[in-house]
């Protein structure tokens, strides 16, 4: 903990669909390589999905060791600078899902939607015949969204199927096509997967929204409010700094709101 908090902390955020077919070797070896770092790395047959913070020595290192690893050769990093540390220690779990759905055999392997680059996604969400849905919760959408953005007003990401059932035939009908976002993209790519069943075009803006954060200095056209994050920086602006933002101020008026609010202050108890 002492050499990570002596320089400028970064944090690194990472995912990748591929098979793991040694996912215990795996496991291992992602242990070794994140002794000196905080955060969380989930594991399981279908990948990998990240947040680490250290040094950018460090976070070099890290990065360059995991991509010298075949299944994860060419993984994109978003990566930001920290004010707040943003996590109590480090966790390596196996899990039967990297992000959970809700819906068995969603293959991404199989193919995933439109993946669309933050300056194409600027012209695509402007197009009248785009219905812009928003693949978060809902507490994440009141704090920061795009221009004209729809909340399909869930709580869990596996809520997220059941509005898309509800109106895909009213968009198909009606010749929509849909373009999704999220924080970095990985719950888009399950979706997509998922969504191409319904054959109905679907655009994912590559990288999420960090990544259009990253590329665009001038993202606050297209984004109003704050980004929230899965850590104890809780919110970034659109230049990929910290907020004032508050954990209260995220979950006031949520129905589960004291449930997550208790549930952050018992995680950051454990963890510091």
């Amino acid at each position: 903990m002492t050499s990570i908090q002596a320089s400028p902390l970064f944090h690194t955020a990472f995912y990748r669909f591929t098979p793991l077919d040694d996912l215990a070797a795996v496991i291992e070896r992602v242990c070794v390589l994140t002794a000196d770092l905080l955060g969380s790395v989930l594991l399981a047959p279908e990948g990998i999905n990240g947040m680490v913070a250290g040094t950018a020595a460090q976070l070099d290192a890290f990065e360059a060791a995991l991509l010298a690893m075949p299944p994860f050769a060419g993984m994109a990093f978003k990566r930001s600078e920290c004010q707040t540390i943003p996590f109590g220690r480090m966790k390596v779990r196996r899990r039967q899902e990297i992000v959970p759905l809700g819906i068995t055999g969603v293959d991404v392997q199989a193919g995933t939607g439109i993946n669309v680059s933050p300056a194409a996604w600027r012209e695509l969400i402007r197009e009248e015949d785009v219905v812009l849905l928003d693949n978060r919760n809902s507490f994440e959408f009141r704090l920061g969204r795009f221009h004209n953005a729809i909340d399909p007003g869930v709580a869990n990401f596996r809520d997220f199927p059941e509005y898309v059932q509800a109106h895909v035939a009213d968009w198909k009908a009606t010749g929509k096509r849909v373009a999704m976002y999220c924080t970095g993209g990985i719950r888009c790519e399950k979706t997509s997967a998922w969504m191409r069943e319904f054959d109905i075009p679907v655009y994912q803006l590559d990288g999420g929204i960090l990544n259009f954060f990253r590329q665009l200095p001038d993202a606050e056209q297209d984004w109003e409010g704050e980004c929230f994050v899965f850590d104890n920086r809780v919110a970034l602006d659109t230049k990929l700094q910290e907020t004032s933002t508050t954990l209260e101020d995220v979950y006031q008026g949520e129905p589960d709101g004291e449930w997550r609010l208790d549930r952050a202050r018992e995680f950051d108890s454990e963890e510091t």
